[in-house]
């Protein structure tokens, strides 16, 4: 949809409401819904403003000390949401709604460089200062419960009422038992313009995944976020809820694996006439993953719960280690020919898809400027296999970021520094929890 199309339709009633936001750092879309005559007339052109503690919140919504973006010291004053116009369109699943996605700027029109939207544009600045495009598919699982968000609040997160009662992995009739929430998924977001492959169930209770085709990445990105909102929405228009939670519990937990190509123009770059049907640029992007990927993967695993998503014999990588269409590795080479794509199963359903998308291409891009070659892919279990583990907790990973040579020169030390402040405040927040674990291990016994 273009702006002339959206003042149309606001002319005849048939769009009342346009939704402008910006992603935050923990993926969620924030922002405003404003009057589409309004939106048309003066937003679409001047922006709007929204307050800078959206880039320095906790999933709770509580401002944290220690951000140089923003703080009570500097009064929490406001910064731009511009609207990228080329985001706009209906929320087919909403009545009267269109949705439009903001870049997030400074008063001056310089962009606010620790907005996840920002630090994927740089990455992909990086690429095309040699030409080069990075397309990627991201496939994303959740666990859908015959719940309300209200009811599973009341329930205390226990006990819930999972879609499916039992594995439905490829399962036609375990599906059909969910289609009344999946399919119109389904539909809203072919409506909306997102390119509809297929869904099906996974292993987990409940567990399922809608899949898209593959786009440039920053429009895939834009389309994964909003993906997630419209799944949850529907769902809960339905009466039902599902969660993208990395690890729901003891079982599969939710994966967002992303499969990743570099092409030049109409040229994809990664096949060629190397062992393995491979392009020298393949083996380096892969040995670039490999060598740098475990000090970046806060930017895969942003959460306490992500790393109980590594667990042996998961379907989730324990082991970098990369292996040709091996699911148990860290990276799988999936395709041939044209095909030919790296799949990265480090990220979780809770990834902010800017952030993990940006470390892909920071680490692959390191291997092809240094020239790394790769070992040879693995042809066994990667949870047998030697190599580089990824960080088993969050504290782990946030050290590993700071300390991280590469995503300093790659993202910036203003980014890094604000994305690891806002990491040792999760920590923290959780080791000052007390759970459920500890009250049923030790309230009685200790």
């Amino acid at each position: 949809m273009d702006l002339e199309e959206l003042r149309g339709l606001a002319a005849v009633g048939e769009i009342d409401t346009v939704i402008l936001a910006m992603t935050d750092m923990q993926g969620r879309l924030q922002g405003k819904r404003f009057d589409a005559d309004a939106f048309v007339d003066d937003i679409a052109t001047h922006g709007a403003e929204a307050c800078n503690y959206l880039l320095a919140v906790d999933m709770e919504m509580n401002t944290l000390p220690g951000f140089a973006l923003t703080s009570w010291e500097s009064g929490y004053g406001d910064f731009v949401l511009r609207p990228d116009l080329d985001t706009l369109r209906r929320a087919t699943w909403l009545e009267g709604t269109a949705i439009c996605l903001a870049d997030v700027e400074h008063h001056d029109g310089s962009p606010v460089a620790e907005s996840p939207r920002q630090i994927l544009r740089a990455q992909l600045d990086r690429l095309a200062e040699r030409g080069w495009q990075a397309k990627v598919g991201s496939e994303l699982e959740f666990v859908l419960y015959r719940e309300t968000y209200a009811s599973a609040r009341d329930k205390g997160y226990r006990d819930l009422v999972p879609g499916n009662a039992y594995n439905v992995d490829y399962s036609i009739l375990g599906t059909t038992m969910v289609e009344d929430v999946i399919r119109p998924i389904r539909l809203a977001m072919k409506a909306a313009g997102l390119a509809v492959e297929d869904s099906k169930g996974e292993c987990n209770l409940g567990q399922h995944e809608v899949n898209f085709r593959y786009q440039d990445a920053l429009r895939m990105a834009d389309e994964h976020v909003l993906y997630k909102l419209a799944a949850k929405e529907i769902a809960h228009q339905r009466g039902a809820s599902l969660s993208f939670m990395a690890k729901v519990n003891e079982r599969e937990g939710n994966s967002c694996h992303i499969h990743c190509s570099i092409w030049e123009g109409d040229r994809p770059l990664f096949a060629g006439d190397g062992p393995h049907g491979h392009a020298p640029l393949y083996d380096q992007w892969i040995a670039g993953q490999l060598e740098r990927t475990r000090e970046l993967a806060y930017l895969y695993a942003p959460n306490v719960n992500s790393y109980k998503r590594y667990a042996n014999g998961s379907f989730a990588p324990t082991t970098l280690v990369w292996g040709i269409d091996n699911r148990t590795c860290g990276f799988r080479s999936v395709g041939h020919g044209p095909s030919l794509r790296l799949e990265t199963r480090i990220a979780g359903g809770d990834a902010n898809p800017y952030l993990a998308f940006a470390a892909v291409i920071a680490a692959g891009l390191d291997g092809v400027d240094r020239g790394l070659v790769p070992p040879a892919p693995l042809a066994g279990s990667a949870y047998e296999a030697e190599g580089p583990r990824l960080p088993t907790a969050l504290r782990e990973a946030v050290e590993l970021l700071d300390g991280s040579a590469l995503a300093r020169a790659a993202f910036g030390d203003r980014v890094v520094d604000h994305y690891v402040t806002s990491g040792r405040h999760e920590v923290a927040a959780f080791e000052a929890a007390v759970t459920d674990w500890e009250m049923v291990r030790s309230f009685e016994r200790s």
